[in-house]
């Protein structure tokens, strides 16, 4: 084992530093402007191109660098440290990943050398209104038409639809009823498969949410949309559903770590420079300096799990033995990135409630890891089920 960064990473981290520190100061005027016009920065999205993230996960073939899913989680956790963070680049990844892994060749030819050149962005839709964690209570059809798969049913609370150029969506090939009638398993009757959101019949309605780093939230409709491409197996998405669901909860812990580091550094800054009685900073004081460094040694300790996931990925390593580590990870960093919030809003006293100081926003992007991509509850419900081997409890 070697816990050390390999001179490519901490090449790859110093690069993404450096387009975060580009980039950061810029981000509120960013997600102020996608929010208002419905078009995220193509500005942005080019030069995260040119600096080879696009196509980090994606082999040479395609036109990606083929730097693998540890490099991927280390850049975007150093983004994110610099306050330069996007969902739109985590649901891109995870898709072109999901793309890559279980083709066939034909999508992976017609879609990754764009995602790879920075002029395709990706959403993914999963949730429905009333199968929220329950995937497999889900009611949205994909089902063949002859020579075409046709779409049909409701997802919601979808990130980033107005702004991306194609979306992953997961629905099943079968109803339940129709599922159960053949004697099939519960895992089977499932498609993947992309959809253009301007394609005849799709629709969608804005919620009224708290944008998520500047991204709207919506319900789609569809109603006999032509599907463009099926990913994998026809009835066999279950697998490569997996597969984009643990990228998904990896690259959300990247941007969890990123924003932990970043609010700590905060907190640590202002603790240095704040004078409240006499000369010494408040930074001396134990009831200020032990909270934080509880958060600091905590956040090591979630950054080598956090790791782990990535790697594993890198390995090859089936989905059912990256998912625990990946969704552990993923707990542990959303619940520290919550602590870290608050901490550092109380390090900052009344300031942290200036909105100037850019601290009161950081309670809202990072309670939403507590429930998104997977809620705590949810994490732990599996933990206790599929790795401590205890009966099922929902």
């Amino acid at each position: 084992m070697d816990f050390r960064l390999t001179d490519e990473q901490a090449l790859i981290q110093e690069t993404a530093i450096r387009f975060g520190k580009k980039w950061g100061p810029r981000m509120e005027e960013i997600k102020k402007r996608t929010i208002a016009e419905g078009a995220f920065p193509d500005e942005w999205w080019r030069d995260f191109a040119a600096a080879g993230f696009t196509g980090a996960l994606l082999p040479e073939e395609y036109g990606g660098s083929n730097m693998g899913m540890a490099a991927m989680a280390i850049a975007m956790e150093a983004m994110a440290g610099q306050g330069c963070g996007s969902a739109l680049v985590m649901l891109t990844m995870m898709d072109a990943l999901c793309i890559l892994r279980a083709g066939p060749d034909e999508a992976r030819r017609r879609y990754l050398p764009a995602i790879a050149k920075g002029e395709m962005k990706m959403a993914f839709a999963i949730t429905e209104p009333d199968a929220g964690s329950n995937s497999f209570k889900m009611r949205t059809t994909a089902v063949r038409r002859g020579n075409e798969i046709v779409l049909n049913g409701t997802k919601t609370f979808i990130t980033g639809v107005d702004v991306a150029d194609r979306v992953l969506v997961i629905a099943r090939s079968m109803t339940s009823a129709e599922r159960e009638e053949k004697g099939l398993p519960k895992i089977a009757g499932f498609n993947v498969v992309i959809v253009d959101p301007k394609a005849k019949g799709f629709t969608m309605t804005e919620l009224n949410t708290e944008g998520i780093e500047g991204l709207k939230q919506w319900t789609l409709h569809f109603d006999d949309v032509i599907v463009e491409q099926l990913i994998g197996e026809e009835h066999q998405g279950i697998v490569p559903m997996f597969d984009v669901l643990n990228a998904e909860r990896t690259l959300a812990t990247a941007s969890a770590i990123g924003m932990t580091d970043r609010l700590l550094d905060r907190a640590c800054s202002y603790a240095r420079e704040r004078k409240v009685f006499g000369d010494r900073a408040i930074g001396s004081y134990q009831a200020i300096q032990h909270p934080l460094a509880e958060i600091k040694s905590e956040l090591e300790a979630v950054r080598l799990l956090f790791y782990k996931a990535a790697v594993l990925f890198d390995q090859n390593a089936p989905p059912q033995e990256i998912g625990p580590i990946a969704t552990m990870a993923k707990y542990l960093a959303g619940e520290l990135a919550i602590r870290a919030a608050d901490q550092a809003l109380q390090t900052h006293g009344g300031n942290g409630f200036d909105r100037d100081y850019g601290l009161i926003q950081s309670f809202v992007d990072t309670r939403l890891l507590r429930t998104a991509p997977i809620s705590r509850e949810m994490i732990l419900n599996q933990v206790a089920e599929h790795v401590l081997r205890l009966p099922r409890s929902y």
